[in-house]
Order: structure tokens, then C-alpha cells, then sequence
């Protein structure tokens, strides 16, 4: 099967520090990949260099092939990766029905398979909330929104940058059985985490990063069962 999302070779620097070594996977179409590690592994650099908010200095970022690595943010998203952010990053003046009218695009092939009412029948809870000011949200519902946002942009591959991080329990198991369902309708996930137990019930695959390289690829089930993996690289 081709690579819808392909990560080869990058090599990304903040300044003279280099911060990722080479970085190699690949996400097939309608995977829910998991990139695991601990805080400061690489995961969001990883995610930036694909988004094209950190270029690599070298290495290649390919969307169904097109090498986009060093293209500017807004083309890499036309092309098809669209991104949500840690820290979410919606407009909090404007309505949640705004934040989502703003990011409405269709998808690199001319895809409209997400609309207002796709969103709404998907995020019932952002359908109840499409006229209340974005920045009055709590911290899950803003995350709902986020992810709603981005997929009204028709993506290719959806990248959520620590989806669980700092929310409540009850809210991240939401967040969590949302995932799943976008799992189920087809839709390609990569997902940044340093829960692994979150991801056990929602990724098919998982890529574990430490200090910058690659250091394990296979399915989620082969790294739940791999104890040595977990306790070297993942256990907090």
C-alpha cells in the first residue's frame, strides 16, 4: 500500500542545535499511527518539519508522493496534511460556527466530504456550542473545536499534537472515543502522545522517538506486548 504522509531523512535544526536525526515513517491511508515519547522526545518538532513551520535542512516530507518539505505552511496544508496544534490556536473573539466557516476549503483533490453539517453530526457537542465565543470554551471543548476546524479544511492526514494533554480525565476519554470514530469513518490520524495507554485503544501502529531518532516501528499491539521498549524509552 502507498504512503499517504511519508517521512524520510529529516534532519531539523533550532539554531545551531540539532533536533531531529534523520527521522524515517511512513502512515498509510486510513491508519491511526501513534508517535510516542517522552516530553521533550521530539514529537511537536516532528510535527512542525511535517507542517512545514520548522523546514528540515535536509530530508523529504511526501504527501501522496509530492515532496513538500520545504514548501510554505499554507501550501503543505492545501496539499493535504492538515494540523492541530498543541496549544490549539482558535480565534477566541469569533463564534465556534466562525472559527469553522474560516478554515472551510476543499481538500487537495477537490474533496467537500467535510461540511458544517458533517462537522455537526461528528461533534454534537460543537454543534451545541456553534454560537458561543470560541475563548469562553473550556479547555476540552476548545480541543473539539480544534480538531472539527481542521478537518473542515478536507485533509488528507490529520496530525493532533497531544490531543489529551492537561484535559480531565472524563474529558480525555471523549477526545479518545472521538479519535476512534474518525478511525472508523476512514480518516488518515497521525497523533502525538505521551500517554501510551491513551493510544492503546485508538492507533493501529506506533513510531517511538527518543532524543530525536526513530528508534521503534510496528503495531500497537507489538509495542504493548514489547515491555523493554516501554520501560526504556516510554516509561515516565
Amino acid at each position: 500500500m502507498t504512503a499517504i504522509l511519508s517521512a524520510d531523512g529529516l534532519n531539523v535544526f533550532y539554531g545551531a542545535s540539532q533536533i531531529l536525526f534523520d527521522v524515517t515513517f511512513a502512515v498509510e491511508e486510513g491508519q491511526t499511527v501513534a508517535l510516542l515519547g517522552r516530553n521533550g522526545a521530539g514529537k511537536s518538532t516532528t510535527f512542525k518539519a511535517l507542517a512545514g513551520l520548522a523546514p528540515p535542512r535536509t530530508g523529504s516530507v511526501a504527501i501522496r508522493g509530492q515532496d513538500v518539505a520545504r514548501s510554505k505552511p499554507h501550501r503543505i496544508a492545501r496539499a493535504g496534511i492538515g494540523y492541530v496544534p498543541e496549544d490549539r490556536q482558535i480565534f477566541p473573539e469569533h463564534t465556534v460556527e466562525d472559527n469553522l466557516t474560516i478554515a472551510a476549503k476543499p481538500g487537495a483533490g477537490g474533496e467537500t466530504d467535510w461540511t458544517l453539517e458533517t462537522v455537526y453530526e461528528v461533534f454534537p457537542i460543537v454543534r451545541d456550542l456553534r454560537h458561543r465565543i470560541a475563548g469562553r470554551l473550556s479547555g476540552g471543548e476548545q480541543q473539539m473545536l480544534t480538531i472539527a476546524r481542521t478537518l473542515m479544511g478536507n485533509p488528507d492526514v490529520l496530525l493532533l499534537d497531544e490531543p489529551s494533554e492537561g484535559l480531565a480525565p472524563i474529558i480525555v476519554q471523549k477526545i479518545g472515543e472521538l479519535i476512534r470514530r474518525l478511525r472508523d469513518m476512514g480518516v488518515t490520524v497521525l497523533l502525538a502522545e505521551q500517554n501510551m495507554h491513551f493510544c492503546l485503544g485508538i492507533a493501529s501502529h506506533a513510531v517511538v522517538i527518543d532524543k530525536g531518532h526513530i528508534v521503534y516501528r510496528d503495531t500497537i499491539q507489538a509495542l504493548k506486548a514489547d515491555e523493554e521498549v516501554r520501560r526504556r524509552y516510554l516509561a515516565v
